[in-house]
């Protein structure tokens, strides 16, 4: 009895080892996309050319994968278009950037908060604060200034100029000589804090309260989100080359890696 146990126990074995393999290809060719040859998706998963055409017919019928038959090169099917769709709508940046930034309050004992863009702006969805006796209270379902937070302009940074031109125009009228109100100066500084990935305050909102702000990404590379760190300047920092902002960017781009957002590498 013991031998066709055995005999089953290696089966399985072999085809974990072989779904394996086919998804090792299935992500070559997304990484190769919109479509690779043979020898590049062989060299790519570093296996015999023999064995990737063997998996890839199997992938073919199945839908996964497809042949571009003038040119003879491989690509995702409509099988693997459905199944992306599917977990990117599944992706809820709320429950994702959860644990990261319960983790992030954690490690700085300071409030940190979540916010996405909503009808009215930089809306605040979750908040972890500090526990300490001396805390900043932020209110959920609060909405913060365009230029006049650091959340607000880490969104301004990155959304389209249509969809904060409104907000923008509305703040600036109602501040008396708003140092953002020159369009240029504006501009700058949104190149700025994309440049640097991240931007601070220091008691432009609050008096006494510092801000430290990142953005999250999805999957298309649009700005999901803002994960922010708020705290009163005689205990926190918002230095934008200290640790709090490092530990922010390592949490906003885990959540990102999370959303499916995939980093663009320098050219060498």
């Amino acid at each position: 009895m013991e031998k066709p146990r055995a005999t089953s126990d290696s089966n399985g074995k072999q085809k974990v080892r072989s779904a394996e393999v086919g998804t090792d290809i299935l992500k070559a060719l997304a990484e190769l996309s919109p479509s690779t040859s043979l020898s590049r998706l062989a060299e790519h998963v570093q296996m015999p050319a023999s064995k990737v055409h063997r998996y890839l017919q199997a992938l073919i019928a199945s839908g996964f994968a497809e042949q571009n038959t003038t040119t003879n090169h491989y690509g995702l099917g409509r099988e693997a278009l459905r199944v992306g769709l599917a977990a990117l709508n599944s992706m809820d940046v709320l429950k994702v950037a959860a644990l990261p930034l319960s983790e992030l309050r954690d490690e700085l004992n300071e409030t940190c908060f979540l916010a996405v863009w909503g009808n009215q702006g930089a809306t605040v969805v979750h908040i972890e604060p500090a526990v300490r006796a001396v805390t900043v209270v932020t209110q959920l379902g609060s909405v913060l200034p365009l230029l006049s937070s650091s959340t607000g302009l880490v969104f301004g940074a990155y959304l389209p100029h249509r969809e904060t031109a409104e907000l923008r125009e509305q703040e600036v009228q109602a501040a008396e000589a708003h140092p953002l109100a020159d369009e240029q100066a504006y501009r700058t500084l949104c190149e700025q804090i994309r440049q640097r990935g991240l931007h601070h305050v220091h008691g432009l909102l609050m008096p006494g309260v510092d801000a430290l702000s990142a953005p999250v990404f999805n999957a298309v590379g649009q700005i999901a989100a803002v994960l922010t760190i708020v705290g009163p300047t005689s205990l926190f920092h918002a230095d934008e080359n200290g640790p709090a902002a490092q530990r922010l960017l390592a949490a906003t781009r885990a959540v990102s890696w999370r959303m499916g957002h995939e980093p663009a590498t320098a050219l060498s």
